[in-house]
């Protein structure tokens, strides 16, 4: 009875939210409620539990993030880049897209995709507000190239570092198993946004009187500078958070102090900048997940894969992939990944191969960072942008990102099998 209870409270909440008939910040909230008056969930698994609670290492990185991001405002420097990228464009909506995925995934393996989206969207709103351009197509492109850019190395993206724990997988190990398809897919995204969206990317915006020089966008060179400064300690520390042994949400609010020292700014002008709404939604939505993962939801969905893989390990990959996708999203890949390792690891004791060169790990990964774009809450880099793209006047609705969000999950996956397919069975064989 308490999982049907647990279903039915996560499945009435996520209507809420997809239908967008509440708030989803309010849905989620009452879902919280909910659970917690029919004893599901206590202050312990929803505050402390690190398999059922809030992640707040998360949490934290992003806070951290979005000061640095506030601090960096001021600056002028998203200015800077928006004129940068209007020049680079010459004024071609496609050309700008395109500049805007490459952008985001050059950044996506150095920092997790999270910070990625961060750092990116304040300019992407800027370059529109700029040209005149619908906001919509550009933010739902740098969503899609974050997570697709997420599959890149082992701090691309949340679900990869938990794997990577328990599968002992290195940052090599990525590099020479993922960032290949990355790259492949990165190609077939840059063709698919191209189709989507052709309607909005159609014509010329002629530039001439519309844009400044962009050095015109710097008032302080000398603050400028500081803070770059720390910007650039900041992703070396999560490039080497690692050998640092300094979790990735200490190093955005180590960097995130510092950026506040050396810019000397107002509290209120940076923390303005804080999406709470954001925060609580997350730490809503893990704890929502985590009831689930109580009562054993996810886990009996991990085991009902593991059964039907049997000897066949292609059918494992391949039902892992697709489960991995379609679960992860409805739920955030986050928890759902922290679930879903131990059984991965009872699937690939089962076959011949282990660590880095078992397809079945590489499975979960890319079913689980290609399915974040599945949703408008199936990844934390979705949640920020449309939270940052509310904020701004720009709201995009749930079935409007989902809408093109599920088509290219279907393409990259297939894309994504093949390569498993070739890589792993056709030619080790």
């Amino acid at each position: 009875m308490i999982v049907y209870a647990a279903v039915a409270v996560f499945i009435v909440t996520y209507g809420l939210i997809a239908t967008e008939r509440v708030h989803r910040v309010a849905a989620a909230l009452g879902g919280v409620a909910a659970m917690v008056a029919l004893g599901l969930i206590d202050a312990e698994s929803a505050f402390f539990s690190h398999e059922t609670g809030v992640d707040w290492d998360v949490i934290f990185l992003l806070f951290g993030m979005m000061v640095i991001v506030g601090v960096l405002k001021q600056t002028g420097l998203f200015e800077f880049l928006a004129l940068w990228a209007v020049k680079q464009s010459g004024g071609r909506p496609a050309r700008l897209a395109t500049l805007l995925i490459l952008v985001t995934a050059a950044l996506s393996p150095i920092l997790d995709n999270v910070t990625t989206v961060l750092l990116v969207t304040p300019v992407t709103l800027s370059v529109c507000e700029r040209l005149g351009l619908r906001p919509m197509p550009y933010l739902i492109s740098l969503i899609l190239a974050a997570n697709v850019g997420g599959t890149s190395t082992l701090i691309a993206d949340p679900p990869n570092i938990i794997v990577a724990s328990r599968a002992n997988l290195t940052f090599d190990d990525f590099l020479i198993h993922s960032l290949p398809l990355c790259l492949i897919l990165l190609v077939v995204l840059i063709g698919l946004v191209r189709v989507l969206f052709r309607h909005d990317f159609r014509g010329h915006v002629d530039l001439d009187g519309l844009i400044e020089p962009p050095a015109s966008a710097i008032p302080d060179r000398g603050l400028l500078y500081r803070c770059l400064a720390v910007l650039a300690l900041v992703m070396l520390a999560f490039g080497l958070h690692t050998e640092l042994h300094l979790d990735p949400s200490l190093v955005a609010m180590l960097g995130a102090g510092a950026m506040v020292v050396v810019s000397r700014t107002r509290t209120e002008a940076f923390l303005e900048e804080v999406e709470w709404s954001t925060l609580a939604f997350f730490m809503a939505l893990f704890v929502l997940v985590g009831g689930l993962v109580e009562v054993g939801v996810i886990g009996s969905l991990g085991t009902f894969a593991a059964d039907l893989m049997g000897d066949n390990e292609l059918a494992g990959v391949t039902g892992l992939m697709i489960g991995s996708a379609v679960v992860g999203g409805f739920v955030d890949n986050i928890p759902y990944t922290a679930a879903m390792v131990p059984i991965v690891e009872e699937m690939v004791a089962a076959t011949p191969s282990s660590g880095a060169d078992s397809p079945l790990w590489w499975a979960l990964v890319f079913g689980a960072d290609l399915g974040g774009n599945t949703t408008a809450v199936a990844a934390g880099a979705n949640v920020v942008v449309l939270g940052l793209a509310a904020k701004a006047g720009h709201p995009i609705s749930f079935w409007k990102f989902t809408r093109y969000g599920i088509v290219v999950t279907i393409v990259t996956l297939a894309v994504a099998w093949v390569y498993v397919a070739l890589r792993y069975f056709v030619l080790a064989a």
